[in-house]
């Protein structure tokens, strides 16, 4: 099986492109940080381990609630973002374009 050439991108066409790349990893961040964020909350609302009570007898709960909700929200965050790379739908840009053969 011989391995076809895909045509090269003009200089604004890979412009567009990455814009749109970002954009998809940057929903993709967005959406994974806030599924994070609100199983951090849940662990709170539900008391997992009691820690909602802690939380609420403490001087300042402020201080636990960040740094409980900050790691959660990096990690998914993190995980969508990655996922998203992986799953990234960059070879249907070709599907339909002529290659340098078909010229």
């Amino acid at each position: 099986m011989r391995q076809v050439e895909k045509p090269e991108l003009t200089p604004e066409e890979a412009r567009r492109d990455h814009w749109g790349m970002l954009r998809f990893m940057m929903l993709n961040a967005l959406a994974g940080s806030l599924i994070g964020a609100a199983t951090a909350a849940a662990l709170i609302l539900l008391n997992v381990g009691g820690i909602g009570t802690h939380i609420a007898t403490a001087a300042n709960p402020v201080l636990p609630v960040l740094l409980l909700v900050i790691p959660f929200a990096s990690l998914f965050g993190g995980a969508a973002t990655a996922s998203a790379i992986l799953l990234m739908p960059y070879e249907t840009k070709y599907k339909d374009r002529p290659g340098p053969e078909d010229s």
